[in-house]
């Protein structure tokens, strides 16, 4: 059985009726004024024809009779066509005075938009970016100034004893802790951290 693609867009609607009545319909240049009713007469020719409903027909028409190519279409002189392309009634005066107000209003609008939005493009580009200022790294309550470290220092061996605050190198950085014991294989010392090292006692300093 043969499936049916219902056309579902004006612009495919306008399509399929520029290819089933070429004389009447068009998709470029200058559109030909349509018959008043032709509506009626499309609803007729279309009945048995299940890609295009009503309402969807009605839009499409609606959508074509307003665009720019057809509005210029309707002119004096310009003679309204069926669907087979046959002339009939010449346009009338009011008719042409309405096509001619719509499409400028409609360009107008257009123009509008357009201008807008190149306003707003411009606007954007002037827009500088957001500023990233560069900060400096918040100083942490520990940090100290170079000028208030505390010298290293060696610490005379009659102070080492148990209880004594001390400093120890552990690398580069001498941490600070307090002497547990002190033996003839090395001292351990506790740490601030709670952690007990056993050093020798070139490395305790004051």
């Amino acid at each position: 059985m043969e499936q049916t693609n219902k056309l579902k867009n004006s612009k495919e609607v306008i399509q399929y009726l520029a290819t089933q009545f070429p004389n009447c319909f068009s998709t470029e240049g200058e559109a030909k004024p349509l018959k008043i009713g032709i509506f009626q007469d499309l609803a007729e020719r279309l009945k048995e024809d299940e890609k295009v409903s009503n309402t969807v027909l009605r839009s499409a028409l609606r959508q074509y009779t307003s665009s720019w190519r057809y509005l210029h279409g309707v002119k004096v002189g310009s003679k309204r066509v069926d669907l087979d392309g046959v002339e009939g009634a010449e346009i009338e005066q009011e008719h042409v005075e309405h096509a001619q107000k719509t499409l400028k209003e409609s360009k107008d609008k257009a123009f509008a938009n357009k201008k807008a939005q190149a306003d707003k493009n411009k606007a954007a580009a002037r827009k500088p970016k957001a500023d990233f200022k560069r900060t400096s790294k918040p100083k942490t309550s520990d940090s100290k100034p170079a000028a208030e470290k505390k010298p290293i220092e060696k610490i005379d061996s009659k102070d080492l004893v148990a209880g004594k605050e001390v400093r120890v190198l552990v690398g580069k950085t001498p941490m600070p802790g307090q002497i547990s014991e002190v033996t003839k294989d090395g001292i351990a010392v506790t740490l601030k951290s709670g952690m007990l090292v056993k050093v020798k006692a070139e490395h305790i300093v004051a």
